[in-house]
């Protein structure tokens, strides 16, 4: 492998974009045929879209050339992630000259670098191609991980946080639902969020994917949804879920709205609430999140995503086994779900709120005999 270009190496004309396009779809293909979700895949293929423009600059090779060795991903990490420069200034190393060729590409947004998160998930797609490939996987190398790992802990000492999506915890959500009165739009949002908050913290191409088929009512108060292919489950078979109660109504109520035998479960709308045969896409239902935020006067970061995390952050907060969250959720890793678990745990710890707390007694105490508390006070 060589070094990358100099300076007067990198192309003075811009990427042709349809080969940008020709050098990912294979990749694509390949990802498909691995039973990956679409809305996986789109994330994926612009990742190798990034890659490929960025391979032909630096390199002038293609994606599919090859197993690409560890010191290419060492080098896409100093050039997409700043780091201070001991001056309180931050600085990549990707030249000007390489960076304007990838916006004037289409496959970077602006100038400047990346967010730790983006350069993750990106080394964490050229990780997957390269399995699906059967070839080495540069990102297992020991000095990518490293670099990675204390590029992470420079930027959280200089105070650049990991973004996260703000969770809807209960008094959000509510917060939320009680915008939803403006008619058929609001019996659908509601029957839309409180189905992707009740029913486990479904993920939105759950929430779009379902069908009016998927769903089996028992009672007044309970439906069963079933879910096919998911992210973390794609063998397609059937797993049905419950939701109950307020949910369950609020189901009930968007199906009497908009009858259907068949076809979307969650369907766009027009003018005058009348309601169409096409589903909601998925960057929809990230919309109706964010609007249903904003009418609440909800300040955060919100998004689809704020569903399914506020969902764990609330049943940790609420004492909920884990096992049970999980089962909702179909979460294959406890590491992911731990993090927001453990935080709506915290909230409603005793150990957050030890300060002006009644005192307790305990076991230790009823042991304390009044001379053992005599000589435990001397000490």
């Amino acid at each position: 492998m060589n070094n990358t270009l100099p300076l007067d190496g990198l192309p003075n004309t811009p990427l042709a974009l349809h080969s940008l396009a020709d050098s990912t779809r294979a990749a694509a293909e390949a990802f498909i045929s691995a039973g990956t979700a679409a809305n996986t895949v789109r994330s994926y293929q612009s990742a190798l879209s990034y890659w490929s423009a960025w391979l032909r600059l630096r390199y002038h090779r293609s994606l599919g050339d090859g197993a690409l060795p560890p010191d290419v991903a060492v080098q896409f990490i100093v050039d997409h992630l700043a780091r201070p420069d001991g001056d309180g200034n931050w600085s990549q190393l990707l030249p000007p000259q390489l960076d304007a060729a990838l916006v004037a590409a289409g496959v970077k947004g602006k100038l400047g670098a990346l967010a730790f998160n983006t350069v993750s998930h990106r080394l964490a797609v050229l990780a997957k191609w390269h399995r699906l490939n059967a070839w080495d996987n540069p990102c297992e190398a020991s000095a990518v991980k490293t670099l990675l790992r204390e590029a992470r802990k420079a930027q959280a000492r200089q105070g650049v946080a990991l973004r996260k999506k703000t969770a809807v915890v209960l008094e959000p959500l509510q917060a939320m639902l009680a915008t939803c009165s403006d008619g058929v739009r609001g019996v659908r949002d509601r029957a839309l969020l409180l189905l992707a908050w009740s029913g486990g913290g479904r993920r939105r191409s759950e929430v779009v994917g379902l069908q009016v088929e998927d769903l089996r009512r028992l009672d007044a108060d309970t439906w069963l949804y079933a879910l096919g292919a998911t992210k973390t489950d794609t063998g397609g078979v059937r797993r049905e879920k419950p939701l109950q109660g307020p949910a369950a109504q609020a189901l009930s109520a968007w199906l009497t709205a908009a009858p259907a035998s068949s076809g979307p479960l969650f369907r766009r709308l027009f003018k005058g609430g009348r309601v169409g045969s096409a589903g909601l896409s998925g960057d929809q239902v990230a919309r109706i999140v964010k609007r249903r935020a904003q009418l609440a006067g909800l300040e955060g970061d919100w998004a689809a995503h704020s569903l399914r995390s506020g969902f764990i952050t609330e049943a940790g907060r609420q004492g909920v086994p884990l096992g049970e969250v999980m089962a909702m959720t179909e979460h294959r890793s406890v590491t992911t779900v731990m993090g927001y678990f453990q935080a709506g745990a915290l909230l409603e710890s005793r150990a957050s709120q030890l300060f002006g707390a009644p005192p307790v007694a305990g076991a230790m105490g009823e042991a304390l005999t009044a001379d053992n508390q005599r000589a435990h006070l001397e000490e």
